[in-house]
């Protein structure tokens, strides 16, 4: 079974058996509200869309971008990754990690992991801790 392994410091702290995921976090200074939706395709990770709840200083919105009720959508153009890494500081607000439009605090997934880089990447059940 193929899914999302949450990991740090080398060591997995979780695995997901999904396909397709958001990943969610308020700028910590503009306090606007982002989302990245991402799929687990043949081993890699792929942004498929991301949007922003408003605008601000260096946060403007990238070129094609469309505002659709207060909300920017847009396609990045991002090659596949292996894996993401996310600081996971408690200096600024927890990423929201969320599937079928339910989420929760990445960091609660994760075990409770505070002030530790967090890494996910495409994993299968039997290769979990690669």
């Amino acid at each position: 079974m193929s899914g999302l392994c949450i990991a740090a410091a080398a060591s997995l702290l979780a695995f997901l058996p999904l396909q397709a995921f958001t990943l969610a976090w308020t700028h910590s200074i503009e306090k606007v509200r982002w989302e990245e939706d991402w799929r687990i395709e043949a081993g890699h990770l792929h942004l498929v869309e991301a949007r922003i709840r408003g605008s601000g200083a260096g946060m403007e919105p990238p070129e094609g971008a469309i505002l659709k009720n207060g909300v920017w959508h847009y396609a990045p153009q991002l090659v596949p990754l292996e894996r993401l890494r996310l600081a996971n500081s408690s200096f600024t607000a927890a990423y929201e990690f969320c599937v079928a439009h339910r989420c929760r605090p990445l960091a609660e997934l994760a075990g409770g992991a505070e002030n530790e880089l967090l890494e996910l990447h495409a994993c299968e059940g039997s290769d979990r801790a690669r």
